[in-house]
């Protein structure tokens, strides 16, 4: 029985909603995300980003009809907006991925305001991109900007996959990772609150321009010094059935929104 869905008293909520925010890493609550995605190791920072936070955000969808839906918002902005202006003197690839998971928190509780359905596509779309972008940082070994500018000649078609998700991380159409935003800012639209909607589009702009910018590091262009090894013409290919199914559900699935999100 869910007695948390009974709970009436306001510092008790209050409390849960605390913690709960602690735990998703939700601003002003987040200092801590970083730094431990920082200190541990991809495998280890994936499981934080992902797994850990499904438990949390179950326990906020049960809470979601006690608590402020004002507050909420807020918080969803501010952390949207830490998140992202953060995230844009990073060359960290771990801390990149932490602040941009901040960001992102911001637009799944956002999305949990307005409908149920919206927080779980936008949670479910947030951990294919987050494992994709994982697993191609662990097949590189790419943990600095500098380390993904010189894996292209280890495995050229890895790093153009890790470019891809990148962009569709940034929500660039037509890529997956523009369906949440567009549903999300529709919905706030639809109940009147431009302003809001507005704001929290232009938050996306600090995000777009890291995530460009380790894309552009990633492929498009060659760093201005010499590699260490000899250029590899001949490239060991690695098999990932994983990567291959998450990258697909990364980039190609914004023309199945209206079957994955249906409104009336």
């Amino acid at each position: 029985h869910w007695t948390i869905m009974q709970s009436s008293s306001p510092f008790s909520t209050t409390i849960i909603t605390v913690a709960i925010m602690m735990k998703l890493a939700i601003a002003p609550a987040h200092l801590w995300y970083p730094e431990i995605l920082q200190g541990v190791t991809m495998i280890t920072a994936l499981i934080i980003s992902t797994w850990q936070k499904i438990a949390p955000l179950t326990l906020l969808y049960l809470l979601i009809n006690h608590l402020s839906t004002n507050t909420l918002l807020l918080l969803g902005l501010t952390s949207a907006l830490l998140g992202g202006w953060t995230g844009l003197n990073q060359t960290q690839t771990r801390k990149i991925m932490a602040f941009s998971s901040i960001s992102h928190m911001g637009w799944m509780i956002t999305a949990l305001c307005l409908t149920p359905s919206l927080a779980t596509l936008t949670m479910i779309t947030y951990l294919a991109m987050t494992t994709t972008m994982f697993i191609s940082l662990t097949l590189s070994s790419s943990k600095t900007l500098l380390d993904l500018g010189t894996s292209w000649t280890h495995s050229p078609i890895l790093l153009t996959t890790t470019m891809l998700t990148l962009l569709s991380l940034a929500g660039l159409p037509p890529l997956t990772g523009f369906m949440p935003k567009l549903l999300i800012l529709k919905e706030l639209m639809t109940m009147k609150l431009l302003a809001f909607s507005t704001m929290l589009a232009l938050t996306a702009l600090p995000n777009l321009a890291f995530y460009t910018r380790m894309a552009y590091l990633t492929t498009l262009t060659i760093p201005p010094n010499t590699t260490n090894s000899e250029y590899k013409w001949r490239f060991k290919t690695t098999t990932s059935p994983l990567i291959a199914t998450t990258i697909l559900l990364t980039t190609l699935t914004l023309p199945m929104a209206p079957l994955l999100y249906l409104t009336t």
